[in-house]
């Protein structure tokens, strides 16, 4: 059968690096790129006698995530330790979280991948929790297979991390890329990561099985890792799902097992039996206390979030009139919407606004790689140049020139504009001469449009706006222009 025959189950498995200035149970930092094994102690080397201490940061953040995920939080729940022997690991266990989690029965509002534009669907979230990060192997070749040897940097280790384990109510790998992109966005919003995949802040496993199109009973799930970018993510899902599809075709059963997704093959590669919790022998953590979190402790985390991107295109759409498309784009980034609001605020109309942050603000912060949060321009500076285009001080077309100067040097739009001498001529005479030069300068044309060949005209409106290097106003120009050639037919 094809795949369209038959329906695909995914649930995804995302680790959170949480942006504490120390890790989970000790006082060593966590910042990225610095010397390996510099950033390390007994705690988080698992040296003997060493004990854990919880930083209560990691646990606020932890609990700001799942609110803003919609999730019920734990009043009690504790720490296991889950037990595995590998290199990266040195206590041969990770200080995690099992039958007790933080948070669970949380949600949220993803893009549905087919249907009218606009259409969203909700995805469960079955549970959230903190537990500790692992270190860094590194190999000496590109991979396991071909290298002769590996090192262990324990820099990693101990950072405090969110894993939030997404029911399986996605449907495609388009939809697994929405309620990645989505999941993200939401972290951003709260402030609790920097999300930052280049630097393993955000990682994803994927889980995925086939059934029969119609069925109700859940296939094999084959897990998926390896994966580093939401491409790859969407990517690997469609190879495994037409790899099983073959397989079942050929009535072959599935294997539960964990698979490595190779980015250069552009395919998914065995890489071991897929373990169970038994494997992991868990127990309790017994050098840690249970965590109790009252209910007005909560509260008062729930109040610290800001309001969340689904509210703000909703406001954008009703209380401003945007359309959905400039909502979505402006809401889906946090300093990008406060940017755009205050400028809202101060200059009143929204869509004039939104239109120069999509099509001019975006455009230089994608082309220069930049992020919002460190442009120099200012809010007030764009609506200072909107307003000297209300005034006719300027051009539309110079006020392009004039943002991206602002953008580049934090400069305000009116030392700009006198700086390069662009100050829009509307002056009645002056036009009147340029305007009966530039006919003189081109009898062709003149001679075009009195044939009937309106196109002439733009041609003519270039020649005025090229000798005044754009700054002569282009409604008199035409006016100008047309009064002019009408005299002379």
């Amino acid at each position: 059968m094809p795949l369209s025959d038959y329906d695909m189950i995914i649930g995804l498995e995302v680790h959170v690096e949480l942006k504490t200035a120390s890790k989970l149970f000790c006082s060593c930092a966590t910042r990225f790129g610095a010397e390996p094994n510099s950033q390390v102690c007994p705690v988080c080397l698992g040296l003997p006698g060493a004990l854990p201490v919880l930083n209560e940061r990691a646990l606020e953040y932890a609990v700001v995530a799942a609110l803003a995920l919609n999730c019920q939080i734990a009043k009690y729940s504790k720490f296991d330790r889950k037990q595995y022997f590998y290199p990266d690991l040195p206590k041969a266990y990770q200080i995690s979280q099992y039958d007790l989690p933080l948070a669970k029965d949380g949600w949220i509002l993803i893009p549905a991948a087919s249907g009218e534009s606009g259409e969203s669907k909700k995805a469960g979230i079955i549970r959230v929790h903190l537990e500790e990060e692992a270190g860094k192997t590194v190999h000496s070749g590109t991979g396991i297979l071909d290298s002769d040897c590996a090192l262990e940097d324990y820099n990693r280790c101990g950072i405090p991390l969110l894993e939030i384990v997404g029911a399986p109510d996605l449907r495609s790998p388009k939809e697994a890329k929405n309620y990645l992109e989505k999941l993200k966005t939401l972290l951003l919003y709260t402030g609790v990561s920097d999300c930052k995949m280049e630097e393993g802040s955000l990682r994803c496993d994927a889980n995925i099985s086939l059934r029969p199109k119609g069925g109700k009973e859940f296939g094999t799930p084959v897990e998926i890792k390896n994966m580093n970018s939401f491409r790859a993510v969407e990517a690997a899902l469609e190879y495994e799902a037409q790899r099983q599809a073959k397989l079942l075709d050929d009535g072959v059963k599935i294997a539960k097992q964990t698979r490595a997704w190779d980015e250069n093959k552009g395919i998914t590669a065995y890489m071991r039996s897929k373990e169970e919790a038994g494997d992991y022998r868990y127990f309790p953590e017994p050098d840690l206390p249970p965590l109790i979190i009252e209910s007005e402790r909560v509260e008062q985390l729930r109040r610290t979030l800001p309001e969340l991107p689904d509210s703000r295109r909703k406001r954008y759409i009703d209380l401003w009139g945007l359309p959905g498309y400039d909502a979505e784009l402006i809401s889906n980034s946090r300093p990008l919407a406060e940017f755009f609001e205050t400028a809202v605020n101060l200059y009143g109309e929204a869509k004039t606004v939104a239109n120069w942050v999509i099509n001019e603000l975006l455009r230089l912060v994608n082309q220069e790689g930049m992020a919002i949060e460190t442009i120099k321009l200012l809010p007030d500076q764009l609506v200072k140049m909107l307003k000297m285009i209300d005034a006719g001080t300027i051009s539309g077309k110079i006020a392009k020139t004039v943002f991206e100067a602002m953008f580049k040097s934090g400069k305000d739009p009116e030392s700009i504009v006198q700086e390069k001498d662009l100050v829009q001529i509307n002056d009645f005479e002056e036009l009147k001469t340029i305007v009966a030069d530039a006919l003189d300068a081109n009898p062709e044309s003149v001679a075009d449009y009195l044939r009937g060949k309106e196109r002439a005209l733009d041609f003519l409106v270039g020649r005025v706006m090229k000798e005044t290097k754009g700054r002569a106003n282009p409604g008199m120009v035409n006016q100008l222009l047309r009064e002019e050639l009408e005299r002379r037919r």
